[in-house]
């Protein structure tokens, strides 16, 4: 016989739940949406690689959509425009204000970081939002990685006095210190500072969709502003959180073209549309017109297919390790160029710890890439914090504002020293920097504009200009598509593609890395039809080739070396110099983020084997001391 025991409950736990289902849809709420295909899609799934020149045809029909905002720039954008693409960033936003004069310009700004990787002084963030606004940007998502709600004034006053949309951005993540309690403060805190909306800006995917629901109730509950949902689809929920936020107030979304969707992307625009298509918060929107639109970039997105990686997809992995999108896709590309991609899952496992070292910060640009960073050189050290990048020891002194938890002491007093952590707005220690800016980049600056592309990016903004004034820009190749003719080669003309016949079998082999251990053994990392293995070579005589460095490997204590490729960005010492064990002697930039190497030994240099810009690999005699 069936127990009816709870039957009365269950009966009026439903009714409830019906109630709230009716009070909900007889109250209609018109869902606005922002489309992400021109800036974060295209970053978190083809490394921020895509050009003006495949945005510009589309716009006419991007501009009929009616979107809340279409966003543009910003991000990863900036950096990925001098630095590859070769293009102007400033041009590129005036080129899409002229194309899209119908529909809001939004970008993302990192606060008192703004494009850059480091704090600037509060005249620069000013200029810069001035001139963003001037030339194209309407609606400026503001956010700190910190969420130190001190690092947004700034910012968010001169959005304000440019007449512009200011919109304050809750860095979501979890940790112990990362409570609804905490987010609902900080919202209060932004509003207070006169923010026209509010952002939750889910860059990783860590969202759930009851834990949406909770904190958009919060939110809404507790604070007066529009509320925008930014969730990234990693792990495969991003469309329920939506929904969730949705049910429970949210007034806006953020979405892709299907074409540039899903997986470390976000949620399908299309499917958005037809999900809430005939309900009390229909968009509005045309699907048909939308389809069009996800078949432009479905064939524009086959034209960078090399920067397609597989860390892409749909990840549950995120939940652990936090790993955003945009830094997952990045990294992936950063560590093939270091030749150590199969060493992904151990950066991956190492990224929540030194997280946890560095007091819970949340992973969005610069905090994912100074996290993200030290992991690699952990990891491909072989030992954890053998080198400490200077972001990290600046991250430790205080320079990006108050770590949300306690950070670990051993590794602070280890990057620091002595030195005193700051308690204040990091800006508040900066001087104004404009005018020395100018007097640095001098005539290469054409504009103002040319001025804050070389405060953004000193070294590649620099030699961005210089190419221009030279007329000798060339953005990276982009290779044929796979099976077309001319298969791609590696940098030293040597081809990494083979069909390799044994026996009468046939092997399709790819060298995706190659790395020299400590066993003096070429390690070559290989896909041999399909699946991932390793190789191990041992030489029995000499090579001689052509091109390639020609120092000597280390040997020696006093020999300094590198524990990963990168550039010499600064040689700090020179011959006769006496350095002590532990001093800086060369300053290196490995994925976009520079280390101090140090002498392992106190004594005389003897001989300097490299000057800036040198590139640089594990082994090699840098430097030599006696």
């Amino acid at each position: 016989m069936r127990d009816y025991k709870h039957s009365g409950k269950l009966q009026e736990h439903n009714d409830q739940l019906a109630a709230n289902e009716e009070q909900m849809m007889s109250t209609t709420r018109k869902i606005t949406v922002t489309d992400t295909v021109l800036r974060d899609a295209h970053q978190s799934l083809l490394a921020t690689r895509m050009r003006t020149e495949d945005m510009l045809p589309i716009c006419a029909k991007l501009d009929q959509v009616g979107y809340w905002s279409l966003e543009v720039w910003g991000g990863a954008t900036f950096d990925a425009c001098i630095r590859f693409l070769k293009e102007d960033p400033w041009e590129r936003l005036r080129q899409l204000r002229e194309a899209l004069p119908n529909t809001r310009l939004q970008m993302l700004l990192r606060g008192q970081n703004l494009l850059g990787y480091r704090h600037y002084s509060d005249d620069v963030v000013r200029a810069f939002v001035a001139k963003a606004a001037a030339n194209g940007i309407d609606v400026f998502r503001i956010f700190d990685a910190m969420n130190d709600v001190r690092n947004l004034e700034t910012s968010i006053k001169a959005v304000k006095d440019a007449g512009k949309h200011a919109q304050g951005t809750i860095a979501y993540t979890t940790s112990p210190v990362h409570t609804v309690e905490a987010f609902v403060k900080q919202a209060q805190a932004m509003e207070a500072l006169g923010c026209d909306s509010l952002a939750i800006k889910d860059m990783a995917g860590l969202l759930t969709p009851y834990a949406t629901g909770e904190l958009v109730k919060a939110l809404k509950a507790e604070q007066s502003l529009p509320v925008f949902v930014h969730s990234h689809d990693t792990a495969g929920l991003a469309a329920m959180c939506q929904l969730k936020a949705i049910e429970n107030g949210a007034d806006h979304i953020d979405t892709a073209i299907s074409s540039m969707a899903w997986g470390t992307s976000h949620p399908g625009t299309e499917s958005m549309v037809a999900a809430l298509r005939g309900t009390p918060f229909d968009t509005g929107l045309d699907l048909a017109l939308l389809q069009e639109i996800g078949m432009y970039f479905h064939a524009v997105r086959k034209k960078y297919h090399q920067f397609e990686s597989d860390f892409t997809g749909v990840d549950t992995r995120v939940q652990v390790n936090q790993v955003p999108g945009g830094m997952m896709s990045n990294l992936a590309n950063q560590l093939k160029e270091q030749n150590a991609l199969d060493r992904i899952q151990e950066v991956f496992d190492e990224i929540p710890r030194v997280r946890a070292d560095l007091g819970f910060p949340p992973l969005v640009t610069p905090t994912s890439q100074i996290v993200g960073t030290q992991a690699v050189f952990n990891v491909l050290a072989g030992e954890r914090y053998k080198t400490i990048t200077n972001e990290v020891k600046l991250y430790l002194q205080g320079r990006y504002g108050q770590a949300p938890g306690e950070v670990n002491a051993e590794l602070q007093r280890r990057a620091i020293g002595n030195e005193s952590v700051i308690d204040v707005r990091p800006a508040d220690l900066i001087k104004p920097e404009m005018n020395k800016l100018k007097a640095e980049v001098g005539s290469l600056a054409e504009s103002d504009e040319d001025v804050l592309t070389y405060a953004m990016f000193p070294d590649i903004g620099r030699k961005f200009l210089e190419e221009r004034a030279a007329g000798t820009l060339k953005p990276e190749a982009l290779l044929p598509a796979p099976g077309a003719p001319g298969k791609p080669m590696a940098k030293d003309g040597a081809p990494t593609e083979f069909i390799i016949d044994v026996h009468g079998e046939s092997y399709r082999v790819d060298i995706t890395g190659v790395s020299v251990k400590g066993d003096g053994k070429r390690h070559f990392y290989l896909s041999l039809d399909g699946m991932p293995e390793e190789a191990v070579f041992e030489p029995l005589s000499s090579f001689s080739g052509n091109g390639g460095s020609q120092r000597k490997q280390a040997s020696q204590p006093g020999h300094v070396t590198t524990s990963m490729p990168g550039n010499v960005v600064d040689v700090l010492v020179a011959v006769g110099d006496v350095v002590k064990a532990g001093q800086g002697v060369l300053v290196s930039e490995a994925m976009k983020m520079e280390s101090e190497i140090q002498a392992a030994i106190s004594g005389t240099v003897k001989a300097v084997n490299v000057t800036k810009g040198d590139r640089v690999n594990p082994g090699e005699i840098l430097i030599e001391i006696e």
